[in-house]
């Protein structure tokens, strides 16, 4: 088999610079029980602290995770934080920009958010995350049949609600979520290219799974 790793390190080496945009939970962070179980790293915090002071390094934090969240866990100033896929930026300067209108995205929302948590009530395994732009349906812990059958029913559910309105699911083993549609870790990332450019840097991307 081909060493991969090779091709990369060489192409590594002869960038000028480096625009490196991380997500956090499997690559930063290992998964936790629920969202709000995780607390900040000290070695992350560390780590990332470091790569920030590197003149030929910018690093981006790109995360499903709420911006507020996703801040406490990284305070780390002089990098660029994306909350919510992307939906919620904070600069290397500390502004916060909202992509979207909040109040466009919520209705739905509201109106789906009891009949979810209707959906789980009594149920082992399931935890309902209000992320405030999207709702997400976790069942790590939960049967799989069952987590099968809830699930659908939820989609189901999201479908409904989400109508023709500017909304996508997004699906992942015993996980669901509504948000808005541009609410997307690859949009964000072009996003950050054109209004951030870079000249001759070369951007990389560190994820675990394919929503990265």
């Amino acid at each position: 088999m081909e060493n991969v790793a090779e091709p990369l390190n060489a192409r590594l080496a002869e960038a000028p610079c480096i625009w490196l945009f991380l997500d956090y939970d499997g690559t930063l962070a290992d998964f936790a029980p629920t969202p709000e179980h995780v607390n900040p790293d000290p070695e992350v915090v560390e780590l990332l602290s470091s790569l920030s002071q590197e003149p030929h390094l910018r690093v981006a934090v790109v995360s499903g995770r709420r911006l507020s969240h996703i801040r406490s866990l990284v305070p780390v100033p002089g990098i660029l934080l994306a909350g919510t896929y992307g939906i919620e930026l904070q600069t290397p300067e500390g502004e916060q920009i909202n992509r979207m209108v909040f109040g466009d995205i919520r209705p739905a929302l509201d109106g789906l958010k009891p009949r979810w948590e209707h959906l789980i009530a009594g149920r082992e395994g399931f935890f309902l995350e209000d992320k405030g732009w999207a709702l997400a349906l976790h069942a790590r812990f939960a049967d799989e049949h069952e987590a099968e059958r809830i699930l659908d029913a939820g989609h189901q559910m999201a479908r409904e609600a989400a109508g023709s309105g500017p909304y996508r699911l997004l699906g992942g083993h015993k996980f669901l979520e509504i948000g808005p549609s541009l609410a997307n870790k690859g949009h964000t990332v072009e996003h950050l290219l054109e209004h951030y450019p870079w000249p001759g840097a070369l951007p990389v991307y560190l994820g675990d799974d394919d929503k990265d």
